[in-house]
């Protein structure tokens, strides 16, 4: 395969941006090229990716044969059949994602197990041979044709690694893999994104060999040839995730962007911490895009009804995703019958009413602007208050940390404060410092790193203040500050969820540990993700037993697996299980064995279920091997099903 530099890839592919957007409205100059304007200073984005960084907030949706399955990672066997939503509805989904202010749809198009939610002609495997619409159905195009009514962007998921391919691993399925991605760019009109997930390689079906298979993904996939056959027939999507791409992962499942999260990067495969904070004046514009799930899970399982992030917790999620600077996308997984369950809906309905109240008036209306420098008319300390994007305060070149004011109305009070630079001159404040005056002088209220495409800051109570200052406290060139916005938060409205199952969990009580190779096992059963049982590991592929034994012999239907979610620079989670029944604890029957589901980046509770349920009055869970390096293995505890 030809390598391309990831500079090479991004240059041709901001000229193709560039042709696509000629006699387009977008296409006006930058007003950074007007008479007397500041130079850019580092790398700056590329059209796609200022219409990106616009857009904020937007939906995940993740719906397939795992919906039916009551899994997270299909394993590439599961049959077209199990696919039949008994009352699917686009239009409901993409209404309650726009209730709840997300301005986009993405959806998985394709998830690990191959299974295509388009009707495909380059596999089997596809939604042709399923029972939704008697095989005539499109569950890409509904969802496509949904976000054009409402007026949403919508763009694609498209999981490289198919552990259902027959050839995964081998140069015909990249082939394959092009040729998908082709029919999904061609197809639905305009995506604003197309997204790639990092997940490759590992046990599958792979048309009945039912193997581990390990790639090189940065070889395998030759990524800058797929990048730019993206933007060949798409040039306004951004691209997520791999090297030579638009978007890079912040790091974690949990929606938190680091504090602060650079939208500049270095030219290499960043790590997860490298991701989730990104580099001040990295060479590349390769800014982070944060996310997360309204649920534990990516698809729905019942049993986590009564587990969906409350509105309240949504807006702190927005603190620490799109306040930093980044957009936040948010998973809404579709139920069984193809529609977003109830307190999913109520709850995003509750937290897009009340961000809407919140962000509908701008406190900062009315205000005087002044500032100790400016660079002239054009660039006078009002343009930050004007409502312009394109416009901005600025001071002479000289003047790397001027200082603006705001005299305020009174009866104003506000708690939360919104900056912006003008991105098209890259990200030139380091540093910043907010000052409020509520009558008896300037009193500092907030200091922070990186404002870029936004930052938000958070007050702990609403100010009334007389007089608000902005002071540029370490930049390396001068500011181009585009808008200081003022707003105060109104409160969601609470949601009652859906009490627990209390079926589900066998509870602790009802059996212990009588075997485990290290002390401490006891923090598996005290329901406290906080306490973490640690072994040492000396071999890549060493085995760790636990063995249980049950007051009284039940049905299992499954476990669910903790991984700690500490920050730890010598454990890790483990790579793969195998878990036994018995009923004397001397004969045992496997009841599943496989790799957990992307267990070392998302960190989330593995919810395994097995085929069929196991009477069982001992459980042996043996965990094989590492997610990632490490010298031990930590777990945060275990959960059995019934």
């Amino acid at each position: 395969m030809s390598e391309m530099s990831r500079r090479t890839v991004l240059v041709s592919s901001i000229a193709a941006s560039g042709l696509a957007m000629i006699g387009t409205s977008s296409a006006a100059a930058p007003r950074s090229a007007k008479a007397g304007a500041p130079a850019p200073w580092g790398a700056t984005p590329s059209p796609r990716q200022q219409a990106w960084h616009k857009r904020e907030q937007y939906a995940f949706i993740h719906f397939s044969i795992n919906t039916f399955t009551d899994r997270e990672w299909g394993y590439g066997d599961e049959s077209p059949k199990l696919f039949d939503p008994s009352d699917f509805s686009a239009d409901q989904i993409v209404g309650a994602a726009k209730a709840g202010g997300l301005r986009g749809i993405v959806l998985t198009a394709k998830h690990h197990d191959g299974f295509c939610l388009w009707p495909t002609t380059l596999t089997e495997h596809c939604i042709r041979n399923s029972p939704f619409r008697q095989g005539k159905g499109d569950i890409v195009r509904e969802f496509e044709q949904a976000c054009r009514r409402a007026g949403l962007a919508f763009g694609l998921y498209l999981s490289p690694w198919d552990r259902n391919h027959a050839d995964y691993g081998k140069a015909a399925y990249i082939d394959y893999y092009r040729k998908q991605i082709v029919e999904l760019c061609t197809r639905y009109g305009e995506l604003f994104e197309f997204w790639f997930d990092g997940a490759n390689g590992g046990d599958g079906y792979y048309g009945g060999a039912r193997e581990t298979r390990k790639i090189d993904a940065e070889a395998y996939y030759n990524w800058p040839s797929i990048v730019s056959l993206v933007h060949r027939h798409q040039p306004m999507a951004c691209t997520f995730e791999p090297l030579g791409s638009d978007l890079r992962w912040v790091g974690n499942e949990d929606g938190v962007a680091g504090d602060p999260c650079w939208p500049t990067m270095a030219d290499h495969k960043p790590s997860q911490a490298e991701g989730n904070s990104g580099l001040r004046n990295g060479p590349l514009w390769w800014p982070a895009e944060t996310n997360t799930s309204i649920r534990p899970g990516w698809f729905y399982h019942a049993d986590e009804d009564s587990k969906i992030k409350t509105p309240q917790r949504l807006v702190r999620l927005y603190d620490e995703s799109v306040a930093r600077g980044t957009n936040l996308i948010l998973n809404l997984p579709p139920d069984r019958r193809g529609r977003l369950a109830d307190p999913d809906v109520a709850v995003l309905q509750s937290f897009g009413k009340a961000q809407q109240a919140t962000f509908s008036t701008n406190l900062a209306e009315g205000a005087r602007a002044t500032a100790d420098h400016e660079r002239g008319v054009a660039f006078a300390a009002t343009k930050v208050l004007d409502g312009d994007p394109d416009s901005y305060w600025s001071s002479p070149d000289a003047i790397h940390t001027p200082q603006i004011v705001l005299d305020l109305r009174l009866g104003r009070p506000f708690d939360l404060i919104r900056i912006r630079e003008y991105l098209p001159l890259g990200t030139r404040v380091t540093r910043f410092a907010i000052d409020l005056d509520t009558g008896s002088g300037w009193q500092e209220a907030a200091t922070g790193a990186c404002i870029s495409a936004q930052r938000v800051v958070r007050l702990p109570a609403p100010v009334d203040a007389r007089r608000l200052r902005l002071r540029i406290v370490d930049a390396p060139v001068c500011p181009a500050i585009s808008e200081i916005a003022l707003f105060r938060q109104v409160d969601p409205a609470g949601v009652e969820l859906p009490a627990a199952r209390p079926n589900d969990v066998l509870p602790p009580e009802a059996w212990s540990i009588i075997a485990a190779p290290a002390p401490g096992a006891e923090a598996l059963t005290d329901d406290d993700s906080g306490t973490v049982w640690r072994v040492p590991v000396t071999d890549p592929t060493q085995e760790v037993s636990i063995t249980m034994k049950l007051a009284v012999p039940v049905r299992l239907r499954g476990f669910v697996l903790i991984p700690s979610r500490a920050v730890m620079t010598d454990a890790a989670p483990p790579k793969r299980y195998r878990v036994e029944a018995s009923m004397d604890g001397k004969t045992w029957t496997t009841a599943r064995t496989e790799e957990f589901s992307n267990i070392a980046n998302a960190l989330t509770p593995q919810r395994i279920v097995f085929p069929t349920s196991s009477k069982a009055a001992f459980v042996r869970l043996t965990l094989v091997g590492l997610a990632a390096p490490a010298r031990n293995m930590a777990i945060a505890g275990v959960q059995l099903l019934r």
